[in-house]
């Protein structure tokens, strides 16, 4: 990584927060997260806590705002956040960032900097591209007239009858998890280090599951069925009053399907990939009497796919397409769409590889997740950066959260 991957990195948080209205800052469109101000300042202040501070030792110019805006939040057991916070003024947010800015481009562009600074850039650099995704799935729920499409995003893709609905066989072996210490330029602390399962074998569905195999589940009554339902999930489902996916928009008349500028007619979004929380796709996959894939499993059916370049990744349609548009992406096994168009939800809880060490600078990114309440995702979405596109990087979250810009297939043990 390098100072111009960090320019990179601002310019495309500008664009994306170009896309809000004045008066969209302070809304919270996910009631689990900050109101959207926060993360205009989270962004620069993690860049100065880690660089600023952290590397190079610069003395603080505004550490009220280092502190507010050092860290987000993910709440558990909970379904709305109320944050107990007065918000200084955004024109003083945008003031920090900007002064952030200039003040690590002079000691970035010094090819002396210590040689951890060099691995601590590109942590800096792979956070701010991981929150354009994250930032989007807010996006994605604020009102539609609370933000600006930008000229240049791609259209809508055309609808299209996916490749039918197949299951494959993929053959007992090892599946390799994780990364050699070392092996990469810059990897998170969950990605160390390598380990190797042994994956009896199974099936696993061919594609994701879409949204039209979705609306079939809510039709025969799944939501209404407390069998399919682990008991936690069907309280949480009960709770919130949920009758179909959150994603599920409009009327009986007219139904949709949210996206991120507009709801998209149905018949356009049909055979996009169903996004829904994993409790969801857990209690689709009962219904089909099938299981989602655990994390090895998903290695295993990844076996040889073709990356980045076979998949709907790095904003390049900036929506979903539909599933299986990538035959070229197609693993050993004949499993499509393991890359991009949206994560795929695993069976497995986020936890460390035996041997893991967490980052010195960076102690609680993932211990303080290993808490037996976050599920591994692998694989990317559209809104994902080819940066972040390596095997071994894992991305979790709650069971209970809808705004993933995720996907699921199933599979059956062998």
């Amino acid at each position: 990584m390098t100072l111009e991957s960090l320019r990179r990195a601002w310019r495309h948080s500008d664009r994306l927060f170009g896309a809000l209205a004045d008066e969209a800052w302070l809304e919270q469109p996910i009631a689990l997260r900050q109101p959207l101000l926060f993360y205009v300042g989270h962004l620069p202040a993690f860049a100065w806590n880690q660089l600023g501070r952290g590397v190079l030792g610069l003395p603080s110019f505004r550490p009220d705002l280092d502190g507010l805006f050092e860290r987000g939040i993910d709440p558990t057991g909970v379904d709305a956040y109320v944050p107990a916070v007065t918000w200084p003024e955004r024109a003083r947010v945008l003031e920090y960032r900007d002064r952030v800015r200039a003040r690590l481009e002079g000691p970035l562009s010094d090819p002396g900097l210590p040689r951890d600074g060099e691995a601590v850039l590109a942590m800096v650099v792979e956070h701010e591209l991981m929150h354009h995704e994250t930032l989007l799935y807010m996006f994605q729920e604020l009102d539609h007239g609370l933000k600006r499409r930008p000229p240049d995003w791609p259209a809508l893709p055309l609808p299209c009858e996916p490749r039918p609905a197949r299951t494959v066989e993929v053959p007992a072996g090892e599946a390799a998890l994780g990364a050699v210490p070392g092996s990469l330029l810059f990897g998170w602390d969950n990605e160390f280090p390598e380990t190797r399962v042994s994956v009896p074998a199974f099936a696993i569905d061919a594609r994701p599951v879409t949204n039209a195999e979705m609306l079939a589940f809510v039709e025969v009554g799944g939501y209404d069925e407390r069998r399919f339902w682990r008991g936690e999930d069907w309280d949480w489902r009960a709770r919130r009053g949920l009758a179909r996916p959150h994603s599920f928009r409009g009327t009986g008349e007219s139904p949709a399907v949210r996206s991120l500028f507009e709801d998209v007619p149905f018949e356009t979004a049909a055979h996009w990939p169903a996004m829904v929380s994993w409790a969801e796709a857990s209690a689709y996959a009962c219904w089909r009497e099938a299981r989602l894939p655990t994390e090895a499993e998903w290695h295993r059916a990844a076996e040889g796919i073709a990356r980045p370049a076979a998949g709907n990744v790095d904003f390049r349609h900036g929506s979903p397409v539909p599933v299986a548009s990538y035959p070229e992406g197609a693993s050993t096994w004949g499993v499509l769409d393991l890359l991009g168009n949206g994560w795929d939800w695993t069976s497995t809880h986020f936890a460390p590889f035996a041997g893991f060490e967490p980052m010195p600078r960076y102690p609680g990114y993932s211990a303080d997740f290993f808490d037996g309440a976050h599920y591994v995702l692998l694989g990317g979405s559209w809104a994902t950066d080819e940066a972040l596109l390596r095997p071994s990087f894992r991305n979790w979250f709650q069971p209970h959260y809808p705004h993933v810009f995720s996907q699921f297939r199933c599979a059956r043990s062998r």
